[in-house]
């Protein structure tokens, strides 16, 4: 906007310069035309009054009239110069200077002559001249010959005046309309500069706010590292725990393997002599018993390991996952993600809904978002009440202007109070195991939570269902910067 102001300026600017300049060089132009009309003007003026002179001395014969026709001689010749002068400083109007300067120098010598002749007391003699109309004639030539000029030179003053008055019509308009758009680049770049203005308040307010619970975010961000490297000693806990229970079965059963061994072995390597009645029944026992006992434990410790393992890995590969923000339409995905369990529900006779007041959407990784959600909701359809129809609930709302808050409720079982942390830990799970499950699902939806920069909670009492709270920034890169793996 300053930059098309300050187009716009040097334009007026220039244009004003060029219809002055223009003004100035017709204002010139008919200052010189006035000039030389005005010495034309005079010049014929002075001869009148000669003429005048001269006939009143030749009717009265009284010196009185002399006087008026001595000061126009006078007069005469510098009147002559200065209509060269001025007439030389234009070159519009053709004076004929010498035609004139023939015709003063005849009327002059005629008006000399017959007054003359009045002196000699030669008076009929004078008026005789006078009578031949020979100056007269001169005059006329002389009226005509100026009369012609100054109708030339009106003709030239009058478009010359016409042209000025256009010139600062035109300058008028341009400076008017100039004037104009600068004022309303001006207000354009008021009202640009007052955006700025709102939006640098804005910033500051934003960043004010953020100033403010700085502190809080940072003690904040020191609890979760401690709840983190707490999480750590508890995984690296549960880990050597429950792998070492398989382990030591897996011990205890190979050295059972190795006492069945020696039995069967017995049996078999008697070299042709009979084994005797307890070989045979230890060899029988082993076989029967002892064998498929010891492996069906091998097997059942090595399968639980491998679980185990596998468990940690995948927790693994979740913090090691290059997250992807893109805008996200909430209320799309829950519904998208509720879609899978929507039959289970509405078979049961139940109900989901969904209430999100978040419209300009969040910035954050869409699949962690659908795990979550994906997990949180097969959790809903797994716990549900048996004695009635699971109601899911999911609500989001904006936390300020940089949060969003999420709650997931249900009427199922619920979870005691004193087990709300315990189903966050990996491999732990609270309440009747009556259903399939390894402890890992919501290990995995905090573990994807906080990776996403939020937290997760729940509230619940058994028997009056849970609600599982989320709380995510609206923009994923202010706080988590994405790696890859």
């Amino acid at each position: 906007m300053l930059l098309i102001g300050a187009g716009l300026l040097l334009a007026i600017v220039l244009s004003s310069f060029f219809l002055s300049s223009m003004t100035r060089n017709y204002f010139d132009e008919v200052t010189k035309l006035r000039a030389v009309r005005s010495v034309a003007a005079d010049m014929l003026v002075l001869l009148n009054s000669a003429e005048s002179g001269q006939r009143g001395y030749l009717l009265v014969q009284n010196e009185v009239f002399l006087e008026p026709y001595q000061k126009a001689l006078e007069a005469l010749p510098a009147q002559v110069d200065r209509l060269d002068r001025v007439a030389t400083n234009q070159n519009m109007v053709n004076i004929p200077l010498e035609d004139i300067r023939r015709l003063i120098a005849e009327k002059v010598t005629e008006m000399q002559s017959t007054l003359n002749l009045a002196t000699e007391g030669r008076v009929a003699d004078a008026v005789a001249i006078v009578r031949n109309e020979s100056g007269f004639v001169v005059m006329q030539q002389l009226r005509q010959t100026i009369g012609d000029v100054v109708q030339e030179l009106d003709g030239h003053l009058i478009k010359g005046i016409g042209d000025i008055r256009e010139s600062a019509g035109t300058l008028q308009y341009v400076t008017l309309g100039g004037g104009l758009m600068i004022i309303l680049v001006v207000g354009g770049a008021i009202a640009v500069v007052m955006q700025h203005v709102r939006e640098l308040d804005h910033s500051r307010a934003e960043v004010e706010e953020l100033n403010v619970g700085l502190e809080e975010r940072v003690n904040e961000r020191t609890e979760d590292l401690m709840q983190a490297n707490r999480e750590i000693q508890r995984y690296a806990y549960i880990v050597s725990h429950d792998l070492r229970a398989p382990l030591v079965n897996i011990m205890g059963f190979t050295s059972e393997l190795d006492t069945s061994l020696k039995s069967i072995s017995s049996y078999v390597l008697a070299d042709g002599a009979k084994p005797s009645e307890d070989e045979v029944r230890e060899a029988r026992l082993a076989v029967e018993e002892d064998l498929p006992e010891a492996i069906g434990f091998i097997r059942s410790s090595t399968k639980k390991m491998d679980a185990l393992i596998n468990a940690i890995l995948k927790i693994s590969r979740d913090g090691r996952r290059e997250l992807k923000p893109e805008r996200i339409d909430l209320g799309e995905l829950l519904e998208a993600t509720a879609a899978s369990v929507h039959h289970q529900v509405s078979d049961s006779g139940g109900e989901v809904s969904i209430s999100v007041n978040a419209s300009r959407g969040i910035l954050t990784d869409r699949f962690s978002m659908e795990q979550i959600f994906g997990n949180l909701f097969d959790n809903a359809v797994k716990y549900k009440h048996p004695e009635r129809p699971l109601n899911l609930t999911i609500k989001a709302f904006p936390m300020g202007r940089s949060a969003v808050r999420i709650e997931v409720a249900d009427n199922g079982r619920g979870i005691a109070p004193e087990d709300h942390e315990r189903v966050f830990e990996l491999f732990r799970r609270a309440g009747v195991q009556d259903k399939p499950g390894e402890g890992i699902g919501l290990a995995h939806v905090r573990s994807l939570v906080r990776n996403l920069g939020g937290e997760i909670t729940v509230t619940s009492t058994l028997g009056g269902g849970a609600t599982f709270v989320i709380r995510l920034p609206m923009d994923l890169s202010q706080y988590v910067r994405s790696s890859g793996p």
